[in-house]
């Protein structure tokens, strides 16, 4: 009988940590938009993880929430246990995956046309507002190109998992674990198994990013059309 909970912890992290990673990476990119100082030094500490071995990622969470740590000492003391946890596979997730969220969400926050911003300020619109109404409605198609580029980075996450959280079957074992354990062990049919899933999942969520792309790109066609169509009338 197959054991099916790789793939149900892994789409529970997946989601949770894709959840989490979408109000930071938008928050991060928004704040690194707008101030000026240090702007440099902001976008190399949020990129670093996307560079890093993940392993290394694992290693500085582990310093960072290991029973001799600070942090790990708070756990331990409302008796938590936060290392060889499901809460350490989200945790190594949310790291991994937030550089993609944050990359491509300033990217689109940077080729906004800055006179919809500038003519929001004008009517005398509070920068909350601006941000709900104007930012984010404008630059969702790259918000949402990040969301699935992350979810699909912390489905597939394995090096920091593995170091923080360990693989304990139907706790930690996400599917990536799955298949470490059965090339250790010899299972290539196991392994194959679920490097088939892994893969099948990782080309829907890409197909479905293409489509998303395609989509809004005709729709900002359509409206320029639209537009230019109704400035010609108004010529005439």
């Amino acid at each position: 009988m197959t054991d099916w909970s790789p793939l149900i912890i892994s789409l529970k992290t997946a989601f949770l940590s894709t959840f989490i990673t979408f109000f930071f990476g938008v928050y991060a990119a928004f704040l690194v938009v707008k101030v000026k100082r240090f702007q440099g030094l902001m976008d190399t500490i949020f990129t670093l993880p996307m560079v890093l071995p993940p392993t290394v990622v694992g290693f500085f969470l582990l310093l960072l929430f290991g029973k001799q740590s600070f942090l790990g000492q708070i756990f331990l003391s409302v008796g938590v246990n936060f290392v060889f946890s499901w809460e350490a596979t989200v945790v190594s997730a949310v790291v991994v995956s937030f550089p993609l969220m944050y990359r491509t969400t300033r990217g689109a926050f940077e080729q906004l046309n800055p006179d919809l911003i500038y003519a929001a300020r004008t009517l005398g619109i509070s920068e909350f507002k601006i941000f709900w109404r104007v930012i984010l409605p404008n630059t969702w198609y790259g918000i949402m190109a990040g969301l699935i580029l992350s979810f699909a980075r912390a489905l597939g996450e394995f090096g920091a998992t593995i170091m923080t959280a360990g693989n304990i079957p139907g706790l930690t074992q996400t599917m990536s674990t799955a298949i470490y354990s059965a090339v250790q062990a010899g299972d290539n049919a196991t392994a194959f198994f679920w490097v088939s899933i892994v893969c099948a999942i990782s080309f829907a969520v890409i197909i479905m990013m293409n489509y998303w792309m395609n989509h809004q790109q005709q729709f900002a066609e359509f409206i320029s059309k639209r537009k230019r169509g109704t400035q010609n009338v108004v010529v005439r």
